[in-house]
């Protein structure tokens, strides 16, 4: 029989429309009555979703056997109004410089959540939960994006500074609400400054209540996810993190400053045609050694809307340099406020 989370996914994705998700969780219903030797039931199940399939098929053009279905944005209600954050992203994987290796385990991830409904056939789930970690503007919420962007799902990102508060027992209640939303709701969730969360137990600025919540978050994300969101965490301080954290996750992934010829694509895609053939990029480069991707990203917008209200039609290496020493003395700034 179906379990009590299931029947509730159901029903909201029937609510929502999504009639994809519906299906989806259907079919992880026909998969656990096999598993419990009732292949009649499950049979029956799994043809009832095709014959459904192919009703739908025959009233609408389908543009891809295996594309994902884009739900509208649900906004969130009630006590979850001030702890998510809703978007609908439109950017890509192809949107943010990753390393072959990361970008390779990225796509299997989309690839495994095209194809759920096939593993979940064969009981198996797809990738759904990731760590990222690496420095402030390495790419860790574009990369969020992306994947919602990716596979048509909102992107909900959890507002920390509500959830957490100092009243015993509230902070672990809130997040109870998140992860029902998770598994009610098909999307992205982002924690984003985990550390806040999943801080080391034995750290010795601790305090019982958050040892409890980072408890029960331990205890949430083991639970089983109906309709294979995806919970992606992200943090600056690995450090930080306690270590039965990692295990909890499906992929680890490990973001670090642009290199020289991540730097130069990250420009030229930013630029486009403003950049012309004979680009000098030596001093380009120089300047822009250490920044992180969101600062080059900046660096280039601003310079490209000073060309435009200029109208000039190319960038020149000078003003480009000029911007990314600005943003160098932003930052260099801002690390001095933090220090102090």
């Amino acid at each position: 029989m179906a379990t009590a989370r299931q029947i509730v996914a159901l029903l909201s994705s029937h609510a929502q429309g999504d009639e994809e998700q519906f299906f989806s969780i259907a079919l992880q219903v026909a998969a656990s009555e096999a598993r419990r030797g009732r292949m009649e039931v499950a049979e029956e199940l799994r043809k009832a979703v095709d014959r459904a399939r192919q009703r739908r098929a025959r009233g609408a053009a389908v543009t891809s056997a295996h594309a994902d279905v884009a739900i509208p944005i649900n906004r969130p209600r009630g006590e979850l109004q001030g702890l998510l954050s809703a978007a609908y992203p439109k950017s890509k994987l192809d949107d943010v410089v990753l390393r072959p290796e990361m970008r390779a385990r990225l796509d299997r991830l989309v690839y495994q959540q095209r194809h759920r409904d096939r593993l979940r056939e064969f009981a198996h789930t797809p990738i759904a939960k990731l760590l990222l970690v690496g420095p402030p503007g390495s790419g860790k919420t574009l990369t969020a994006s992306a994947l919602a962007g990716e596979l048509h799902l909102p992107l909900f990102t959890v507002r920390l500074e509500s959830v957490i508060t100092r009243f015993m027992g509230e902070t672990a209640a809130k997040l109870r609400l998140i992860f029902d939303q998770i598994s009610s709701i098909r999307a992205v969730y982002l924690f984003d400054e985990f550390d806040a969360i999943g801080g080391r137990r034995t750290a010795d600025n601790d305090v019982g209540e958050m040892r409890r919540v980072l408890n029960s978050f331990l205890q949430f994300l083991e639970e089983e996810n109906s309709t294979d969101s995806i919970v992606v965490a992200a943090t600056n301080h690995a450090e930080l993190l306690d270590r039965a954290l990692f295990r909890r996750f499906d992929e680890i992934l490990e973001y670090s400053l642009p290199t020289d010829a991540e730097i130069q694509k990250i420009i030229a895609d930013h630029l486009g045609r403003f950049i012309g053939a004979r680009f000098q990029w030596s001093r380009v480069l120089d300047a822009a050694a250490g920044l992180s991707q969101a600062e080059l990203a900046r660096a280039c917008r601003e310079v490209v809307k000073d060309s435009v209200l200029a109208e000039r039609s190319l960038i020149e290496p000078e003003g480009l340099v000029a911007a990314l020493r600005d943003r160098r003395a932003v930052r260099d700034a801002v690390s001095g406020l933090i220090e102090s």
